[in-house]
Order: structure tokens, then sequence, then C-alpha cells
């Protein structure tokens, strides 16, 4: 993790490329003693990927060397590159390149790992040292508007993360937080009271989450004109959007609701049930889902609990007018509101119930929120908070702080009306994966069924990729052209290669092709055949990379490198034509792995993949 350290459990399993970098640091042990007569630690041996512009598969630095062994840096690596030549057979030859040893791994061990590798799952599990039960709370909507486009960005985020971790087989947990209270919850329903006109989504045609959304741009357009009116009779513009008609009527509507007055609960409930209706279908249409939900009408009364056993404990206070805050001054943060002087909740109340009930029900070791960089300092306080109420799983909150999706124009405002639409957004890359694929003329053979399934497949692929391939971190642009486009560094190219890898085996059954052979007659391999096994082997550090850093971009760039790897070994070697069976039957098993691989990889990003194209 980046910011703290979450619990950790033992590595228990060594991927094959593990395997053969501890032999060769063993043999590099050998090596020093035998040339230099040094006993060298494993830990002071650091071999890492060697860089693509030069020969070989693993890079040993020798400048931490020299004082030991009391020569250059290039002696060195060439006294032990020597060595492991003549007499380490996993070791084929050598370059050094400055303070670089670079190892040519001979072609017999890349074949031995890629038995190893068959030898399990393309997915099957990654041990790492991260945490071992784990709830990722993402998507957390609001009840007042349908999902746009930062919500589809966090959506993909936190699925993506669970089931990255899941892939390091920790026990993971996907919850939803839905924010179905609050001062914004009671503005699109004072809006419907003032302009509804008993209006339903089937009256109006909209899904329920538009139609609330409707009226919450509604409320700000009329609470505007309130303001603008109230500064032309002279009151001062702060003063204006205090005192503003609607604004007081959604704060007593608030009240109302928290007192459980009938009429505002009634309303509530029937204004939130469209809206879940038509969450549900977004969430179905863009293949995401949850084990629990979570709603803060349900957990901001234990958040009330813990604000009251704060005061209690002495480490709240209580302001003149009644309103319940805590000093985080100590902890380099500031005093923060936890309860109102009219005794409403706020955001940071039903986040200290909530922390506690996901607690009670899964007993986590970390919980994970999936939540946008603006909301940095706030929890940054719900840690401190808990921590001063002595919460044990206090230490176990990790905010995964992602960056905003802002448009060519500007930043999104959802009360304007100016966010992209998520279902619009979704129709308009499924039309346009459409459009692509008509344009291949590659549909032969699919029924109009298949063919849909195909280009949603496709537009949900490109849309996602698009969203994911970028750091979580980092803000980015979104750039509709760009992120529709079918080729490059996109979704659809990597779902491409998997259609023709599919494709082969296809035809490899056909001709009698068997996919597994007596290999030992292979006496090397072709450039791009070696780089599709070194490229296989570095799945499982991929994983635990991604899941350290909690960054599905990490996997996006293996599953692009992957597919681009596949499609040079494609153009370079041929497989059909190939008269020695037993390199017939490798190039196969390659191309079958390969696709296993990238089904396994987009699958953590929740891409599917097609089996034609």
């Amino acid at each position: 993790m980046t910011d703290k350290q979450i619990s950790e459990k033992p590595r228990t399993y060594l991927c094959p490329v593990q395997q053969l970098e501890s032999s060769l640091k063993t043999a590099l042990q050998t090596a020093a003693q035998a040339v230099f007569g040094l006993e060298i630690p494993a830990a002071s041996l650091t071999l890492q990927p060697t860089r693509k512009e030069f020969a070989g598969s693993f890079t040993l630095v020798t400048f931490p060397l020299t004082k030991a062994f009391g020569k250059g840096p290039e002696q060195i690596g060439q006294s032990l590159g020597e060595w492991l030549k003549t007499n380490e057979p996993r070791v084929s030859g050598y370059n050094v390149v400055k303070g670089f040893l670079n190892l040519e791994i001979a072609d017999s061990e890349w074949l031995q790992v890629f038995n190893q590798l068959r030898a399990q799952p393309a997915s099957a599990p990654v041990a790492t040292d991260g945490p071992q039960n784990v709830v990722v709370e993402y998507s957390s909507p609001n009840t007042n508007k349908p999902l746009h486009l930062g919500h589809l960005r966090n959506n993909f985020l936190g699925y993506s993360v669970a089931e990255i971790l899941k892939a390091t087989g920790a026990t993971v947990t996907k919850a939803n937080l839905v924010n179905d209270r609050g001062i914004h919850i009671c503005k699109s329903m004072i809006a419907y009271q003032r302009f509804g006109h008993a209006e339903t989504p089937q009256s109006a045609g909209l899904k329920g989450d538009h139609l609330a959304g409707k009226y919450y741009v509604l409320f700000e357009k009329h609470y505007r004109e309130e303001i603008k009116q109230l500064e032309a009779e002279g009151v001062a513009t702060d003063v204006a959007k205090k005192s503003a008609p609607l604004m007081g009527e959604a704060q007593q509507m608030l009240q109302a609701w928290e007192a459980g007055d009938e009429e505002v609960v009634s309303l509530w409930r029937r204004m939130n049930g469209w809206v879940y209706e038509g969450f549900d279908e977004t969430y179905k249409n863009i293949g995401v889902d949850f084990d629990k939900f979570y709603y803060e009408s349900e957990t901001y009364l234990l958040g009330k609990e813990r604000v009251e056993e704060g005061l209690q404990k002495g480490v709240f206070f209580k302001k003149e007018n009644g309103a319940v805050w805590v000093d985080l001054q100590a902890e380099g943060l500031d005093e923060k509101l936890l309860l109102r002087a009219d005794g409403t909740s706020v955001y940071i109340t039903q986040d200290l119930g909530t922390a506690e009930l996901k607690y009670q029900d899964f007993g986590y070791d970390s919980s994970i929120y999936v939540i946008a960089d603006e909301q940095n300092y706030h929890m940054q306080v719900l840690e401190a908070t808990l921590k001063k109420l002595g919460k044990p799983y206090a230490e176990a909150i990790h905010h995964l702080s992602y960056g905003m999706v802002d448009l060519p124009s500007g930043k999104m405002k959802s009360r304007e009306g100016t966010v992209v639409d998520a279902d619009e957004l979704v129709r308009d890359v499924v039309a346009a994966a459409k459009a692509a694929t008509l344009e291949k003329g590659k549909t032969e053979g699919l029924s109009d069924t298949d063919l849909e399934e195909l280009y949603h497949m496709l537009g949900l692929g490109a849309l996602k990729y698009y969203l994911l391939k970028v750091d979580p971190k980092k803000r980015m642009l979104f750039n509709p052209e760009e992120s529709v486009s079918l080729e490059g560094h996109t979704g659809p190219f990597i779902q491409y290669s998997h259609a023709r890898i599919a494709a082969i085996r296809r035809k490899a059954a056909e001709l009698g092709i068997a996919e597994t052979a007596d290999w030992n007659t292979i006496a090397s391999l072709e450039a791009t055949e070696r780089e599709l096994v070194q490229e296989l082997a570095r799945y499982p550090a991929v994983v635990a990379d991604a899941a350290r850093n909690l960054s599905p971009a990490v996997v996006a760039q293996y599953a692009y490198d992957l597919a681009k790897a596949y499609n040079r070994f494609y153009a370079e070697v041929s497989i059909f034509q190939e008269t020695d069976v037993a390199k017939r039957s490798l190039r196969v098993a390659l191309s079958a792995r390969v696709g296993e691989q990238i089904k396994a990889s987009l699958g953590l990003l929740g891409i599917q993949v097609p089996e034609r194209m």
C-alpha cells in the first residue's frame, strides 16, 4: 500500500520465473566464490528484467559489488558472465553493458518454464503478501441523480480492484454504500413536490434515476433564480444562498425526514424506489456487481451513537449552538463537524456507522474506499476520528484516491446538468463498436443476437479499458472520440487478438493438431516464441504489483503488451505451414495459453472476450 502497510500473509508459492531467478542467484553466489573467492549474500544480488533493446532475460547490476570485489563493474560482469556460460546450463550467453550483466537463458529452460505455466490454470490465484480479508466499497451513488462518467470510473475501478485482490487468494467483499438521505436528496424531493405534477418514470418515459436527476437540476435552476432575486433586492450573496426559500424548504424537509414525518418518508421511499430500479439496470448493463448494500438511512443512527460515545469519552465536544465537533488539530487536520446544531447528521456521521457495520459483518483487515481525490481530507478525518474513538479497525482503512474525470469543456457538474450520462455513453460506445465491426465486414456466421452481444462486449470493452488503463491516481481527460476508438492501445485490439486465437484453436482441432506434445526435440526457439513465454511468465508478478498498488492500469498494460507480442509472433512465425510436428504443436499451445491469459487478464478488468468476430 502507498500510505500504510496492511496485514500480511506469508508467500506460499513461487512462480516459474521466481524459481528461475532464485536458481540464478544461487549460481551467481557460486560464481562469485569460484572467481573471486568471496561469499555474497543472495539478498545483495538484485536481478531485474533485461531492457528490451538488449539481448537477455535477467540483468544483474554490478556497481554495488565493486567495493567487495575490488574490481570495476564491467570486469565483474565479464568474469561472472563467462563463468556462468561455462558452468551453468541455464545460461546460454551473456553481454555486459557498462555495469549491467545481461544473462541470456537457454531455450530449453524457457520450454520448461512454459510447461510449468501450463500445469496451472491461467487464472490460478497468485499468492502475495497482501491482505486476506478485504472489503472494497465503491460506486456509492446519490439517489438524486443517475450515474455519470465519473461514476463509471469509480465502478470500473472498484470492481477491478476487487477482482485483482481475489486473484491473490484474498477473501473480498464488494460493498456499495448508497447515499440515500441528506440535503441533496431533499432538493430533488422539494423540486418534485413543486414541479412534478405526480409524474412517474412510466408517464415521463424515463428511467427512475433520470427522473430524480431531472428534479435535482430543476431545484438548482430555481434556487439560483431565487438567489439572483434576493441579490437584486440588495441581499449579500452569502446571505442570499442561506435564506433562499427553496433551500429553507429543503432543510426543513431533512429535519422532517429525520423526525419520521410520514408524508416526507413516503415520498422519499417512492422516489428512491424509482432510482434503485434505474441503478440496477445500469449496473447490469455495465457488468458490475455487489455482495452487500449499505444505506446511509440505516447507518447514520449508529453513527450518531458513535458521536455520543465520543462525547462521553471526552474526545468530541459541543459548541455553544449544540453542534458536535472533533478537534483533530494535533493530527495536522482541523476541527471537524460531526453533528449539526439541529441534530441532523453530516456525511462523516454515517461514515462512522458504516465503518463499524462493515467490521461487524466481515471483520476485515483492510477496508478500501474507492473515492475521488477531492475527498482526501474527508477520508483522513474519518480515519483520525475512528482512532480517537479507539476503534480497532481504524488502521485498516485505506483510501483508493483516484483522479477526477474532466471533459474538454471543463469539470462536470451534476447540478448544472453538464455531466456525461453513463447510460447514454454506453449506448454511444456500443453504436461505435457496431459501426466499426460492420465496416470490417467480418460478421458472417453470427446470428443477430450474437452480433448484438458482440457489439456490447466491444463497446463496453473500449470504454472500460479507456478508463482503467490510466493510473488511478492521475486525473484524466475524457476524449469522446478517442474513448470509442477500436484501434491502437484499446480494449477491442486485445479482444480482437483473443478472437484470432480462438479461430486458430478451432482450426487446430479440425486438423487434429494437439496442444500437447513432446517438445524435447526442439533445439531452439524463435525470438517471438521466446518473447511470448517470457510475457506469459510475467503474469503472477503483474497481478501482485497491481494488488499491491491497487492499480488495474498495471493489468491493462500487461494485457496490451501480451496481445502485441502475440501479434508479432503471428506475423513472423508460421503455425499451420510448419512441417515440424513438435514446433507446430508448441505454437498452437503457445497460442492457446496466450488466449487464456488474455481472457484472465481482461477478466480482472471486468472485460469479456469474444470467441468469434
